[in-house]
């Protein structure tokens, strides 16, 4: 059996679907079913078992599972602007390191979520003690239960594999609303409105220049799925390593749509004489906590031998768009 926890949210689901793809079904998945319509990632899957997070956590406390081949652990409150510090340390930090040690014991192999939160401001992104500093309580948990592992790195009994995702966006994220992808979110606007909004320039940046390493979530299963077959413990930055516009996002959204109607492609100068992209202000509540500029370190990735191919903003946001257009037909 295999456990995804998270497994009916956006990245879990994704392993989940990437297990079905290799024939593998006997999955538990492991959620929070409050936002009952997350539900809907799941209805294409073959899974064996569903249990809530806090039965779960009960069940392993008490030993009542055995035969796990290994635990994907994508299970977390994901945003990055919550507030009540305590529900967060205890959802993210408590209940993962409940759960290594259960693997642990077991000798079952534990391959989870960390974050490039973590960075915060500091402008590096390797993953070293120097660069992590991290601006909110999501960022802070993440970043904790990274240094609560390295204390164990020389006792581990069972492999433990934590990827810092950077922004990924892809299928199976409609749930997350406002921290949803700006893929989705361009998609939404354009299919709605005929025009996406970008911030304004910050932070030395030009209007829609803030650049991100945006990485597909296909990327992230395969990285996932790699490591499953080829263990080596360590904490990695999951990105493509090559940093790209929020303007590159946008033209993409736009002329992927335009492309499946029948309808012009624009270069960035024409969308933005036509409106077709605009730019707004920045909220208050992001000033001093934006990143502006992400890109992943992956040496650590590659020495660890994943010598994948990542899609580009080009390739994957357009692969993106025609899922969900499909989804929409």
């Amino acid at each position: 059996m295999y456990i995804v926890t998270g497994g009916a949210g956006f990245i879990g689901a994704n392993l989940v679907h990437a297990l079905n793809q290799r024939g593998i079904t006997d999955i538990l998945v492991v959620d929070h079913l409050t936002q009952a319509d997350k539900f809907l990632n799941l209805t294409d899957l073959e899974i064996a078992d569903y249990m809530e997070a806090e039965r779960f956590l009960e069940a392993i406390e008490k030993d009542q599972f055995s035969g796990v081949e290994a635990v994907f652990h994508e299970g977390a409150c994901s945003d990055t602007m919550a507030t009540d510090g305590r529900y967060v340390m205890e959802n993210n930090y408590a209940f993962s390191k409940t759960l290594l040690h259960w693997c642990q014991r077991h000798h079952i192999p534990l391959l989870y979520a960390s974050s490039a939160s973590v960075y915060g401001m500091t402008g590096s992104f390797s993953e070293e003690r120097q660069a992590e500093s991290p601006l909110n309580i999501y960022g802070f948990s993440k970043f904790q239960f990274d240094q609560y592992l390295r204390r164990m790195w020389t006792t581990l009994e069972a492999p433990v594999h934590g990827f810092r995702y950077f922004n990924v966006y892809g299928p199976r994220e409609f749930h997350k609303a406002r921290m949803a992808s700006v893929a989705l979110h361009f998609y939404n606007q354009y299919r709605l409105d005929g025009h996406v909004h970008l911030f304004a320039g910050s932070a030395g940046y030009a209007n829609g220049e803030q650049r991100r390493d945006f990485i597909h979530v296909d990327d992230v299963a395969s990285v996932n799925m790699h490591f499953l077959d080829y263990p080596r413990s360590g904490i990695y930055n999951v990105g493509t390593g090559q940093a790209q516009s929020f303007n590159d996002v946008a033209v993409t959204v736009v002329n992927s749509m335009r492309r499946m109607a029948d309808e012009d492609i624009h270069d960035l100068a024409s969308l933005q004489k036509s409106q077709t992209i605009r730019y707004i202000s920045m909220p208050e509540a992001l000033h001093g906590k934006y990143q502006s500029f992400t890109q992943a370190d992956i040496h650590q990735l590659r020495a660890a031998g994943y010598n994948q191919p990542f899609l580009s903003v080009e390739q994957g946001v357009a692969r993106y768009i025609h899922w969900l257009a499909g989804r929409e037909s």
